[in-house]
């Protein structure tokens, strides 16, 4: 379970999508999520989903890759469809003792868990298909007005970045010391999910302890690096906008509009007619 979590993780290829400016991404990353939101029928999301495996597709990270990282995630699915399925009132199907199963529950838990899935696997193409460094770069850049406000962006998009690029350090560490611990006889396998909970305990103190050392190596490694914030920090490379950069602001654009007009104008058509 360990090794499935792949968020925070970089996927190498040569790909257009590796390619488009990080702030872009980021960008559309927001407006995909809130876009997400608006979506109210399964017609949408067929689109959605097209779309979303064509940008999989051109990206080159493998499908299998993505849905090994979907396996943490399985719990909270799985607790969202059966809230949804069972706290919806409407036309019952089923009854269980107290509990009751709607056709509307059943709806929205399909509708909601297919909502979270998109959410996530969108989520997650931004640190697959972008370098912890120019992540930091594109945080940086979208951040940079705030510093008119006493805000410091550099070192807030440093801290953002170095938390999310540790996440795989830290589950590995964690994996090490689940291994080790079952070579002396602890157990992590039987029992319910609360005493498997409760025999993840002994974990924590060793798993502090090496985040603490992490950060300290790192600390020292930055201080050995004369690494004093971001004032009078210059780039190598200038994030610029070019020609790639612009087509995908339009089919963007494009996406998001067919998305509102299917929201407001065929939905409310299709509601006049029926």
């Amino acid at each position: 379970m360990i090794r499935d979590i792949t968020l925070g993780q970089f996927y190498p290829a040569e790909s257009v999508i590796h390619r488009v400016d990080p702030r872009l991404k980021i960008i559309i990353t927001l407006v995909y999520i809130v876009t997400l939101f608006f979506v109210r029928d399964f017609i949408t999301y067929a689109f959605v989903v097209i779309c979303l495996c064509t940008v999989i597709i051109i990206s080159k990270v493998p499908f299998r890759y993505i849905l090994r990282g979907m396996k943490p995630i399985f719990i909270i699915l799985i607790f969202t469809f059966t809230l949804n399925m069972l706290m919806t009132e409407g036309k019952v199907i089923l009854s269980l003792g107290f509990l009751h199963i709607t056709e509307e529950g059943l709806y929205n838990a399909v509708f909601m868990a297919t909502r979270l899935i998109l959410l996530i696997v969108g989520s997650f193409l931004l640190t697959f298909t972008t370098k912890p460094v120019k992540l930091t770069d594109g945080i940086e850049s979208l951040l940079k007005p705030m510093s008119k406000f006493g805000i410091p962006s550099h070192e807030l998009a440093m801290m953002m970045t170095i938390a999310l690029r540790f996440i795989p350090t830290l589950l590995e560490e964690t994996d090490k010391i689940m291994k080790a611990q079952q070579a002396r006889g602890a157990d992590f396998e039987t029992g319910n999910i609360f005493k498997r909970a409760l025999n993840l305990v002994p974990i924590l103190v060793p798993l502090f302890i090496g985040a603490f050392r992490i950060a300290q190596d790192l600390a020292l490694a930055m201080e050995a690096r004369c690494y004093r914030g971001g004032e009078g920090r210059t780039k190598l490379h200038e994030l610029k906008l070019r020609m790639r950069d612009m087509v995908t602001i339009i089919l963007m654009i494009i996406f998001v509009a067919v998305v509102f007009s299917e929201r407001y104008y065929f939905g409310a058509m299709l509601t006049g007619i029926f």
